[in-house]
């Protein structure tokens, strides 16, 4: 893959690879050996608009591709996904640091809502009912929209586009992908498997890009709807831009997570649910723990419980069967954990396990987990999105107490609860706001079957992503009343 990827990468349009129009590039690096990989162009406006236009000029014959033949084209993208499956975790984990086991777990669940989508004859039925007059019959139709596009993160950059596109296009609609300038490496690999599949020219296009990139879709005439992962000041900004466009917008931004511990919670499965939640990936995903409310009692043995873990994680190279948590991103993105590390101590929390210091045989972008006591709401560290190895914990007094800190946050995408107690359980799920809700798990991760997506500043948009809710957002309902005399 090295070899072949260390070229100027190009965009996929109209069924074709084509060299972008932009001449600004950006190197793609292997964050935990500093490798070079590739090089990406910067796309702008106009590669945007070349994309987009060919989307719309297959957009009519494709809608009129019966919904069980759009399907087939699906199944195949699905087995070769299957086939490729390992392939497409080795670049996953080269271009973004997690371990080759959480490559492959992203890689399952990108391909399993494939599975989802292919199930679009039946999930694009409407409804009908005679006589809701004397005489007039009513019937509501599904009907694709147009051209959508979906713009990337580089946490998970196989899976998420997943979430989008198959969706779309099992709809009878068209696509334009942009995935992060970071991680570009896996929907390349990834279109060269639907060019395998073989879609219909147009119908699924790359366009590679920054900020550029993103704007130029914000705005373009023809893109009827957008999907967005990212940090919550950035989806506010993609959602308040394209839905001033008159687009329809699912914007997915930040978290902050938390993880309440119960008393009477089963422990040693609580700290270790918990250890993965916060680290596994880095830290690098939307759905990661990042405050621990210690209810009552169960402080002490949080906080000890979760140093011995922590201190017990193996960093290194993802590709090394051995290692428990890669490199960050960037060696901007360790800057920026390493400055809430410092903040976090700077406001007098404890630190408890200083990543910092953490040791690798490995040159990279790397970090240890970091585990802070002692944290007040007020704290930076409690508030911010740190999108990194950190935990934070907070004694709490009831569970009342910490449903209030929970309500307070600004953001709610996911939060999670572990108790032994049915009555706690479900007190929890009634009141928590965050719209992913865990009882004894620490991520909790909708299948591709549910839709995902959190609420308040977590979430800019009316329907979520993946699952039945896809197939509202991707396609208008039509309502037809007839009446023959």
């Amino acid at each position: 893959m090295a070899t072949r990827a260390t070229t100027r990468l190009k965009n996929f349009v109209a069924g074709t690879w084509v060299e972008a129009d932009a001449a600004e590039t950006r190197d793609v690096t292997n964050p935990a050996t500093g490798e070079l990989l590739g090089e990406v162009p910067l796309g702008n406006a106009m590669d945007v608009d070349r994309a987009v236009r060919a989307a719309h000029d297959a957009y009519p014959a494709w809608r009129q591709t019966p919904p069980l033949a759009r399907a087939r084209f699906l199944f195949q993208l699905k087995y070769l996904l299957e086939e490729n499956a390992e392939e497409l975790a080795r670049i996953v984990t080269q271009e973004n640091g997690k371990t080759l086991h959480e490559a492959r777990g992203s890689v399952r669940r990108g391909i399993e809502c494939v599975e989802v989508a292919a199930g679009a004859p039946s999930l694009l039925m409407g409804q009908a009912m005679e006589d809701i007059a004397t005489g007039i019959d009513c019937e509501s139709i599904r009907q694709p929209i147009g051209v959508f596009a979906c713009i990337a993160p580089f946490n998970f950059p196989a899976m998420v586009p997943l979430w989008f596109y198959p969706f779309a296009v099992a709809c009878g609609n068209t696509f334009v992908c942009k995935p992060s300038e970071q991680v570009p490496l896996s929907q390349r690999f990834i279109f060269e498997l639907i060019e395998k599949a073989g879609f219909p020219p147009g119908v699924l296009n790359l366009v590679n890009g920054g900020k550029e990139a993103v704007d130029a879709i914000l705005v373009h005439p023809l893109v009827k709807g957008v999907s967005f992962v990212g940090s919550s000041p950035v989806a506010s900004y993609v959602y308040k831009t394209a839905a001033a466009h008159g687009k329809r917008v699912q914007a997915l931004g930040g978290a902050k997570n938390f993880l309440v511990v119960m008393p009477d919670a089963d422990m040693e499965p609580a700290l270790d649910a918990i250890t993965e939640s916060a680290y596994g990936c880095a830290g690098e995903r939307c759905l990661a723990g990042s405050v621990v409310l210690a209810v009552g009692d169960s402080h002490a043995r949080v906080v000890n419980g979760l140093a011995k873990r922590a201190t017990a994680i193996k960093i290194g190279n993802g590709l090394e069967k051995d290692t428990v948590m890669g490199p960050v991103i960037s060696s901007a993105h360790k800057k920026r954990v390493v400055d809430y590390i410092e903040r976090g101590v700077e406001e007098g929390a404890e630190l408890v396990v200083d990543g910092r210091q953490a040791k690798t045989a490995s040159t990279g972008h790397f970090l240890g987990p970091t585990l802070f006591d002692d944290v007040k709401a007020d704290m930076v560290i409690a508030k911010d999105e740190i999108f990194g190895p950190v935990l934070c914990v907070t004694k709490t007094p009831t569970l009342d107490d910490a449903l209030e800190t929970i309500r307070r946050h600004p953001l709610a995408n996911a939060s999670s609860i572990f108790t032994t107690s049915g009555k706690h359980a479900r007190e929890f799920k009634y009141r928590v706001e965050a719209s992913m809700t865990a009882v004894n798990l620490g991520v909790a991760a909708p299948m591709s079957f549910f839709g995902f997506g959190g609420a308040k500043g977590s979430f800019f948009g009316d329907l979520k992503a993946h699952g039945r809710e896809a197939f509202d957002f991707f396609t208008d309902r039509k309502i037809v009343i007839s009446r023959w005399s």
